[in-house]
């Protein structure tokens, strides 16, 4: 509902600031002090300290970051290359197999992924296909979860593309190829750069499928600070936190800032 009044639109805005800060902003801050603390007996911390962040780049956790930003990119790259395939195959069909066919792309986002995580373990720990163990099946998990969101992006930003702009290009002589190089990708390149962004802050947030699949070898950030969590260490695990946040959100503000052609336009 509309609120017209200005005492209506004072109260409403501070209903929703006093939401946000008890909803996100009171979590993260008790994260960002836990991450400094020496000890916390009282209400507040005390004895300061850097030591968890000096823990937090150095070591397994350094490495772990690593895999998580290796992980997330790659996982993204392909989720976005398919995504967009898929979205682009799919444009052409009538309304009742499109349907059909996005709630099969969806069907992952709607399973737990715990239970996607197990899924792979069962389907891959047996020959001809033994992937259990390896890099890839964690690779393969991020993208069964981060695939969907990806699609749906596209899809979106195809849906909302004027039919007119390819028709113009085809009457002009535009083979297919050409058309969607220089006519609907760099159209909809903002969503583009939109679903690899989001799969992007999933991939590296994810912890349900990977703790159940991931080798000693691979260990994601979000596998990181559970075991830190697990064991009692929750300063560090904060700390850790904090640079997956801090890691994740520079990379965003980077592919927010990437220029398209569209745009100006």
């Amino acid at each position: 509902m509309l609120v017209w009044s200005r005492t209506g639109r004072a109260l409403t805005w501070a209903f929703a600031l006093l939401l946000f800060a008890v909803l996100y902003g009171l979590p993260i801050g008790v994260i960002a002090l836990a991450s400094i603390s020496g000890q916390w007996n009282g209400v507040l911390p005390s004895h300061m300290t850097l030591e968890h962040y000096v823990n937090a780049l150095q070591g397994d956790s350094l490495e772990q970051l690593h895999v998580s930003l290796w992980t997330g990119f790659v996982a993204s790259a392909v989720a976005l290359v398919s995504g967009t395939w898929a979205a682009l195959a799919l444009r052409p069909l009538a309304r009742l197999p499109k349907r059909l066919l996005d709630v099969v792309f969806f069907i992952p986002s709607a399973v737990p992924s715990v239970s996607v995580g197990l899924g792979l373990l069962v389907a891959f720990s047996r020959p001809p296909l033994l992937l259990n163990g390896t890099t890839l099946i964690v690779l393969i998990a991020h993208f069964v979860l981060i695939s969907a969101f990806t699609y749906g992006n596209v899809s979106a930003g195809l849906a909302r593309l004027p039919i007119e702009f390819e028709q113009v290009a085809e009457s002009l002589g535009a083979r297919p190829f050409y058309r969607l190089r220089r006519v609907t990708l760099p159209l909809v390149t903002p969503y583009l750069i939109a679903a690899f962004s989001l799969s992007f802050a999933l991939s590296m947030g994810e912890l349900g499928a990977t703790v159940m699949v991931y080798p000693p070898g691979w260990v994601t950030m979000p596998v990181g600070i559970f075991a830190l969590s697990d064991r009692g260490a929750i300063f560090d695990a904060a700390a850790l936190t904090m640079v997956l946040a801090i890691s994740t959100s520079i990379v965003l503000v980077g592919l927010s800032h990437i220029p398209t052609r569209a745009s100006p336009r």
